[in-house]
């Protein structure tokens, strides 16, 4: 008989502890592999932790409510695989390395949903005997890697170990980025932790909330907690200003009415404006990289990658940000099996950290509800937010070689808020230009 201990993994980027919100095992309960054993819940999502492999649950070592950090011990495993009794200093050694890989390197693959564990034995170290990190390991089975192949490499960890950067190196033959590399194309202004000044908690009432006759007192659930926490930050940290445009995409509007049927047919996915949204914004962000910026005190970091966030609202009414990352690389099919996919699955608490994280601009979509426009809050730590508005039917000026008419045309508001220490008025407006234009302008005989 082996133990297995289930650590805390790495939750996302700059995710340092989670709260254990339920147990879903007992004390000898058997479990099957990948039986999910424990719910927690970070400030950016809800996720359910899998067994590693089959066997009996020993002991809960932590109670719900708990909040540890990453690499704690959550529960033990009782297998028969016949192995010794885990090293539990190698183990959080382990996992420490695992979870600086998570926050430093920006291509952030999915290695949130690994589970670090104390297990060892031929399946996790090459024929001659080095070390592989379940995110390693998952890599290479997704890449098809020779286990063999891996033997080749001198791995740049502690000792020889074979890291994320390693593999891929060995995929794009390319050298691995250097740390200072890393710290200016992340997706978040601190890729190394730093120590932060202690900030004296929000006083709390002292007195209790009373509801009169005619009120009622409600809650805030969690999530609620952490948008009105992230809410009131945004503002404090950056000087709000939005700017606004019109565009005319009765273009748009007729190419998507034809194309819409078609489409689902034959790519079984719905065509929504969403993606056409996000392929227009992720064209204009080429054009001003400085739009896709955040800023770390006197530092502004201009991100190499595309990363746009669309902003979901939730059945119970909260919000969830789903990133599409690398946006501007994939085509409108692309785009629109990512949206449907991610919106799906927000709307059923189904996404992983992995895919609410890194984002490097968001949209929201005011017109959803029928709202011609708004002026949203930035995310941070991004620098600026793109507002959609409602399409609506105007009368509207028609301007021909003939002479000037009136017409019925499909109008949008946009509106755009940013960041006006790295984003000035000119920038902010410019950008928000060629957004419109990019609508504006589109062909209406394309396909897709």
């Amino acid at each position: 008989m082996a133990k297995v201990e289930i650590l805390l993994p790495s939750m996302g980027e700059g995710v340092i502890e989670a709260t254990i919100t339920k147990f879903l095992v007992n004390i000898g309960d058997h479990v099957e592999e990948d039986d999910s054993l424990v719910e927690v819940a970070t400030d950016k999502v809800d996720s359910e932790i899998p067994a590693p492999e089959a066997g009996t649950i020993k002991e809960l070592i932590l109670k719900e409510g708990d909040i540890p950090k990453v690499g704690e011990l959550l529960l033990i495993l009782e297998t028969e695989t016949e192995e010794p009794e885990p090293n539990r200093p190698e183990v959080l050694k382990e996992v420490e390395k695992v979870t600086f890989e998570a926050v430093a390197e920006p291509d952030n693959s999915q290695d949130s949903q690994e589970i670090v564990q104390s297990t060892s034995g031929t399946d996790k170290r090459t024929p001659s005997g080095k070390f592989l990190s379940p995110l390693v390991r998952k890599m290479i089975k997704e890449e098809g890697i020779s286990v063999n192949k891996l033997d080749e490499i001198e791995g740049s960890g502690s000792n020889g170990r074979i890291t994320k950067a390693d593999i891929l190196q060995l995929l794009d033959g390319q050298e691995p980025a250097s740390l200072s590399e890393h710290l200016i194309t992340d997706t978040v202004p601190q890729t190394i932790p730093k120590e932060k000044k202690a900030e004296p908690a929000p006083a709390k009432s002292q007195e209790p909330v009373y509801a009169r006759a005619d009120e009622e007192i409600v809650e805030m659930d969690r999530m609620r907690k952490l948008i009105a926490e992230h809410m009131v930050q945004s503002k404090k940290t950056s000087p709000h200003v939005t700017s606004f445009v019109e565009a005319d995409v009765t273009n748009l509007v007729a190419w998507r009415n034809k194309v819409k049927d078609v489409f689902f047919i034959k790519e079984k996915q719905k065509i929504t404006f969403t993606p056409l949204f996000i392929e227009a914004t992720a064209k204009a962000l080429r054009d001003f990289p400085m739009v896709n910026v955040s800023v770390d005190g006197s530092h502004i970091i201009v991100k190499k990658k595309i990363n746009i966030g669309m902003a979901t609202a939730l059945p119970s009414g909260n919000l969830i940000v789903p990133v599409i990352k690398n946006a501007d690389e994939k085509n409108l099919l692309g785009l629109a099996k990512s949206v449907n996919d991610l919106a799906k699955r927000a709307r059923g608490n189904k996404l992983i950290p992995n895919e609410i994280t890194g984002g490097t601009f968001t949209i929201t979509n005011f017109g959803s509800f029928q709202n011609i426009t708004g002026t949203p809050i930035i995310n941070q730590p991004e620098a600026a937010i793109l507002g959609v508005g409602a399409i609506v039917k105007k009368p509207a000026v028609i301007e021909t070689p003939m002479g000037d008419s009136i017409g019925i045309r499909h109008k949008m508001i946009l509106s755009l808020s940013y960041d006006h220490r790295v984003v000035d008025g000119a920038l902010g407006g410019m950008f928000l230009k060629r957004v419109a234009d990019y609508l504006e302008q589109f062909d209406s005989s394309r396909t897709f």
